[in-house]
């Protein structure tokens, strides 16, 4: 059976109660108070924030929230995400430890002022 989809950021955190949905909420006010010009979204089944393109995913895993801000976020912070599992473009923070909440909103400021420095695409017809 496949995963369900949700239809929305309201849908996905419906799916979780508790801690786990106290984190996720902690995760997006930080993330709507510091790129507050971009949109919430669900994208790859996951809650997103976009402006021209998605700055940051975020999501629950079975033993940690992952956030997803791409290869340059991750690279970025090598150095303070040196305690944390991290991949190319992913960092997971442990359920059973605190929410870094400074540096996610540093990494979100960030790819937000990345993204903006870029060349607006050209749209396709």
């Amino acid at each position: 059976m496949m995963n369900p989809k949700p239809e929305s950021v309201e849908h996905y955190f419906s799916w979780f109660s508790g801690e786990i949905l106290e984190r996720l909420q902690r995760i997006r006010e930080v993330l709507k108070r510091e790129i507050p010009e971009a949109k919430e979204v669900i994208s790859y089944s996951m809650p997103a924030f976009k402006t021209t393109e998605v700055l940051i995913y975020y999501a629950v895993a079975k033993h940690h929230i992952g956030l997803y801000p791409t290869g340059s976020g991750v690279s970025e912070f090598k150095k303070e995400l040196e305690p944390y599992q991290t991949s190319k473009g992913a960092i997971q923070f442990p359920h059973d430890e605190p929410l870094p909440l400074d540096l996610i909103a540093d990494i979100a400021k960030f790819r937000f002022l990345e993204v903006q420095a870029k060349p607006a695409k050209k749209k396709k017809n």
